[in-house]
């Protein structure tokens, strides 16, 4: 019995320290990786910067979505519009697919203006995060 109320008292003076707890790895489970342009990489990450770095990060509010959006767009590029000129699908179906995806494009991109326009920092940031935690 001295035995156990030794280690109770011990664990009472030296608590245990939990690591931090971090996202899984996208590498653990299945996934889908599209490859978007250095460019948009670099304004991406810049961007990203800038509101992290911010005192007042709702100020990029506009520059988040407008990055989102980007990245959105390059997105459905390349999993649609790029596979359908792969397979040959010819001039009038490709030419239906960019008008559709523009249209739905553009719905999206004022949903998502819409939705980070009224984020708080907390958010703005937990946005960031995980966009960065997306690029690696």
């Amino acid at each position: 019995m001295a035995k156990s109320s030794k280690r109770s008292s011990n664990r009472s003076a030296t608590p245990r320290v939990k690591p931090p707890v971090r996202v899984s790895s996208p590498s653990s489970q299945p996934f889908l990786r599209f490859y978007h342009s250095k460019s948009l990489r670099a304004k991406t990450l810049a961007v990203l910067t800038t509101l992290e770095k911010a005192k007042d990060s709702t100020q990029h509010r506009d520059a988040l979505a407008d990055i989102v959006v980007e990245l959105t767009d390059s997105g459905m590029e390349y999993y649609f519009l790029r596979p359908l000129k792969l397979a040959k699908t010819g001039f009038f179906v490709e030419q239906s697919a960019n008008l559709g995806m523009a249209a739905t494009t553009r719905v999206l991109a004022s949903v998502i203006r819409n939705m980070i326009g009224r984020m708080d920092k907390p958010q703005l940031l937990t946005v960031c995060s995980y966009i960065r935690q997306l690029m690696e």
